[in-house]
């Protein structure tokens, strides 16, 4: 295929960068299945609370799915969607297009004395009113700094800072464009959600020069085109971005307030669409703009951010190894009827929603001697069940919204047994979507919607279908004991 293929409105390509691989995946207008391509990148380790990506590795994987999807298509897609891991800290050269340091990953907490510093001196109420985050090195802004003050990133008028969409955005159209979309910007801590800008006072707080910030557009419509020098075709408009969570709400067509979804990643993340007002900053809650069209409307979120829970899966295989592959969790968790009283909190990161906690630290309590590794499965699958109840309690609390119903996607909503116990947690009724890789489709329909591919929210309400649904079936006087028991947990991990 070559850059004079014609453009076809037949597929929307969605550039989904997570945080273990990319995908690329055509998404197509006439419901055909879609055609994908995946690859893993590498996971840096330096210190203990410490993660890293190589941004180079990231945009190789970039170009090589991208070019593999492509490869299988009769024609270039009408646009490409980008959707990425959040608040993941890239600096690089306008110039040479080269990283200064490795990306500073989400879930790196080598900022959290210089949050609690900032705390401190009083720094909370303003980052709280302007941003709807918390002081917590989650988030992009003390990352910048760090590098900025300690990984000799120097802040002259050729560095670039942004976050992995603004890499794949630079890289796509071969330098010419540094852009980023709201949903993104507002994750960074440098962000005000009401203005909808950078915000002048947050950037001098962290140190953080604005000029080298990415130009903010609304997260459907036309940042720019591929460029021959990019490695794909040439001349494919990259119409719409948003972060990972985001795009999953918007992939779930929860377009109307009160709607809300749950994926299940490497780590969860609640989200309940609150609507185009801007609500003021509630306890344990984070708020975030959901997404900015190109007729200008806005839509805000309420969010619990839930660090770890595929991760912990993960963790089972690699780290303990007592599954060989993910896929097994599920029918080993299942093997036994309970987890035996084994709690496993999973905060090798710290805590987020509600506790936000950069401190805490990991545990495995309630281990007997009859405790065996099917025990172990089933605790961390439990986990996954009350974190989310943990994040959603405080949301519907802060919010006063009743929640009716949630949609879930992600690697983990495969497992029934665990969407059961979600439903059992939480009281009410866990739906899936037939199209679990919502993220994508979000990215793809965010484009779409931008070059005229998909004519309304409404047309793509319509493709959102109903795959199964888990109704509460346990006693509530039960599901409650086990959630009570999961908090003592918690609060042990907690110093």
């Amino acid at each position: 295929m070559t850059a004079n293929t014609p453009l076809s409105n037949v597929c929307v390509l969605a550039l989904d960068a997570g945080t273990t691989g990319v995908r690329a995946r055509a998404v197509f207008t006439d419901g055909r299945a879609p055609v994908s391509s995946y690859r893993e990148f590498t996971q840096h380790f330096p210190q203990p609370g410490w993660v890293e990506h190589d941004a180079l590795e990231i945009w190789q994987a970039a170009k090589e799915t991208i070019n593999d999807v492509l490869s299988r298509l009769d024609a270039l897609p009408a646009a490409i969607g980008i959707t990425n891991q959040r608040e993941t800290a890239v600096a690089w050269s306008r110039s040479t297009g080269t990283p200064l340091h490795r990306a500073i990953v989400w879930q790196d907490r080598r900022t959290a004395e210089r949050c609690d510093q900032l705390e401190a001196d009083g720094a909370l109420p303003l980052v709280r009113q302007r941003t709807g985050l918390v002081l917590d090195p989650y988030f992009s802004g003390t990352k910048f700094e760090w590098m900025l003050t300690h990984g000799g990133v120097e802040a002259n008028d050729d560095l670039a800072l942004g976050t992995i969409d603004s890499w794949l955005l630079f890289n796509l159209t071969g330098g010419r464009v540094h852009a980023t979309d709201p949903s993104n910007a507002s994750r960074t801590m440098l962000f005000d959600i009401g203005t909808l800008a950078w915000d002048t006072d947050l950037c001098a707080l962290l140190n953080v020069p604005m000029h080298a910030l990415a130009e903010v557009s609304p997260s459907s419509g036309r940042f720019g085109f591929t460029s021959e020098d990019s490695g794909v075709p040439a001349g494919i408009p990259i119409s719409g971005i948003a972060g990972d969570q985001q795009s999953a709400l918007f992939g779930q067509a929860c377009f109307n307030p009160g709607m809300a979804k749950n994926t299940y990643g490497t780590g969860s993340f609640v989200l309940l669409n609150v609507g185009s007002t801007c609500p003021e900053p509630s306890e344990g809650m984070l708020t975030t703009v959901a997404w900015t069209l190109a007729d200008g409307t806005t839509t805000y979120a309420l969010e619990g951010a839930i660090f770890v829970t595929g991760a912990a899966v993960q963790w089972l295989r690699d780290g303990l190894q007592i599954i060989a592959s993910s896929e097994e969790v599920g029918p080993l968790a299942a093997s036994v009827p309970d987890s035996g009283g084994v709690y496993i909190v999973p905060a090798f990161t710290g805590l987020g929603s509600p506790w936000w906690d950069p401190y805490a630290r990991g545990s495995i309590l309630g281990i007997t001697r009859g405790t065996t590794r099917a025990h172990i499965a089933r605790a961390v699958v439990e986990a996954m069940t009350y974190q989310v109840r943990d994040a959603v309690d405080a949301m519907t609390a802060v919010s006063g919204t009743t929640l009716h119903d949630l949609r879930v996607d992600g690697g983990a909503s495969v497992l029934d047994m665990m969407l059961q116990m979600q439903a059992d947690q939480l009281g009410v009724t866990v739906r899936r979507p037939r199209d679990q890789e919502t993220t994508a489709l979000g990215a793809a329909f965010l484009a779409g919607l931008a070059e005229g591919v998909w004519p309304s929210l409404e047309a793509i309400s319509a493709r959102w279908q109903l795959e199964a649904e888990f109704s509460p079936s346990q006693d509530r006087a039960v599901a409650d004991a086990q959630h009570t028991q999961w908090l003592r947990a918690v609060e042990r991990t907690r110093y």
